[in-house]
C-alpha cells in the first residue's frame, strides 16, 4: 500500500463489546471484582459499565450467547481486553481485590514498557489489567525502537506499593 496516512495519536480505543452468556454473572465480575460502575441496561440482555462516569468502557450483551458456551480456544477473535490502570499502586490493588475474591490469575508479566495480570473473565474472555511506565523509562534497542519483552512480574512487590502509599 503505497497510502501513507497514519491514524491521529490522540486516537484511543473507545469501548470493546462483549458477548457472555449470563449477563448477572459478567457484571458480578466487571462491577463487584473489578470495581466498574452500570451506567445504563438495555432491557435485560445489555448492560453498559464504565469507569470514571464515562459513558462506557465495556458493553456486555446476551443477544447472540446466551446460557452459550465459551468461545473456542483455538478459533479467530478477541485475545483479551486490556484495562489501564494510572500507576502501579491502582493495579496492585486490582491484583489485592482479586486475591479478596480468590479470583484466579492466568499469568502476570513485566514488559518493560509495562506491567501485567492476565486473567479470563466468567466467559473465558481474556482479560489483561495493566499500568504503563512513563515513556522516558521504556526500554530502547540500540535502533531506537521500544524493546519490549515478557519477564516475571514480582507480584509480592506489586502488592509493597499498596504498603508504601499507606506509610507515606
Amino acid at each position: 500500500m503505497t497510502d501513507s496516512y497514519t491514524i491521529p495519536a490522540q486516537t484511543r480505543i473507545g469501548h470493546v463489546h462483549l458477548k457472555v452468556s449470563n449477563l448477572e454473572r459478567a457484571l458480578h465480575f466487571y462491577c463487584d471484582i473489578l470495581g466498574f460502575s452500570l451506567t445504563t441496561t438495555y432491557g435485560h440482555e445489555a448492560a453498559f459499565i464504565a469507569a470514571g462516569g464515562y459513558h462506557h468502557h465495556l458493553g456486555l450483551n446476551t443477544w447472540y450467547s446466551k446460557e452459550g458456551p465459551p468461545a473456542p480456544l483455538r478459533s479467530a477473535g478477541l485475545f483479551h481486553t486490556a484495562i489501564l490502570y494510572p500507576t502501579r499502586r491502582d493495579l496492585a490493588v486490582a491484583y489485592q481485590r482479586l486475591l479478596s475474591f480468590n479470583y484466579p490469575i492466568t499469568g502476570a508479566a513485566d514488559h518493560g514498557v509495562s506491567e501485567a495480570i492476565y486473567l479470563n473473565d466468567p466467559d473465558r474472555n481474556g482479560v489483561e489489567l495493566y499500568w504503563d511506565r512513563p515513556k522516558d523509562l521504556w526500554p530502547q534497542k540500540a535502533d531506537g525502537s521500544i524493546d519490549m519483552y515478557t519477564h516475571p512480574l514480582d507480584l509480592d512487590d506489586l502488592l509493597k506499593t499498596i504498603e508504601h502509599h499507606k506509610n507515606s
